[in-house]
């Protein structure tokens, strides 16, 4: 990944949230200079920057870093998490087994 790619995704998700550099700095803690240098491939941010990012954005970190949404991938990953949010311990195991079995015969 590439500091200009990745500083105009950040910039094209800040501009269709209508946010500023400037609020965005203020929502991150963080100075519009630096939004500024992000945006235009100058710097990277740091880890925890970036996650203040995407939080503060509502942006999928894999937008930024790789270009794509896989918009069914959260919604079926939330789904699978209600699912086993109510099991016991050993039955989430037993589904984890089952899975892994799946799996390998797909392979």
């Amino acid at each position: 990944m590439d500091k200009v790619t990745m500083g105009a995704r950040f910039k094209q998700a800040r501009l269709n949230k209508h946010i500023t550099q400037e609020a965005l700095g203020e929502m991150c803690d963080c100075g519009t200079t630096y939004i500024s240098d992000i945006e235009r491939g100058a710097k990277f941010p740091s880890m925890a920057l970036f996650i203040r990012l995407v939080n503060a954005l509502d942006v999928s970190s894999d937008f930024i870093l790789r270009g794509e949404l896989n918009s069914g991938k959260t919604y079926v990953y939330d789904e699978l998490t209600k699912k086993l949010e109510n099991l016991t311990p050993q039955q989430r195991e037993n589904v984890s087994v089952m899975i892994d079995a799946y799996l390998k015969t797909l392979n």
